[in-house]
């Protein structure tokens, strides 16, 4: 069974910056395209930033570079560094995977259409200002 653990949330002031971590089990994450997504109160769940197998990122247009994902295959986990906080990051952030999934493109398409089967239970991150 594949679990997808997310921690490193928290409250930050704007300007700051936060590190999430995913933990994988139940598979050999190095086959998998891996996400994450974030959902505000209110609003649906959006892409922020995916990674394919071969370590290839794509990001939501809206980050202006803020953001920036990693993954390390050796210990099945994937990273979100956030820097330059806004309050309007504000949100519970999810971590997602998928078997395969390969380049911009496919990274693109999955990240609008949230094509991931596999999603952790999310962790909350509060800019204020």
């Amino acid at each position: 069974q594949v679990t997808l653990v997310e921690s490193g949330g928290g409250s930050v002031q704007a300007g700051g910056s936060l590190r999430l971590s995913c933990q994988a089990s139940g598979y050999s994450g190095s086959k998998n395209s891996m996400a994450w997504f974030r959902q505000a109160p209110g609003k649906e769940r959006e892409g922020v930033a995916a990674i394919d197998p071969d370590g290839t990122p794509t990001y939501a247009d809206s980050l202006e570079g803020r953001f920036i994902i990693s993954r390390d295959n050796a210990k099945n986990t994937l990273y979100l560094q956030m820097n330059a906080l806004k309050p309007e990051d504000t949100a519970t952030y999810y971590c997602a995977a998928e078997a395969g999934g390969y380049g911009v493109s496919w990274l693109s398409y999955a990240l609008r259409t949230r094509n991931f089967s596999y999603w952790g239970q999310g962790t909350q991150v509060t800019v204020s200002s």
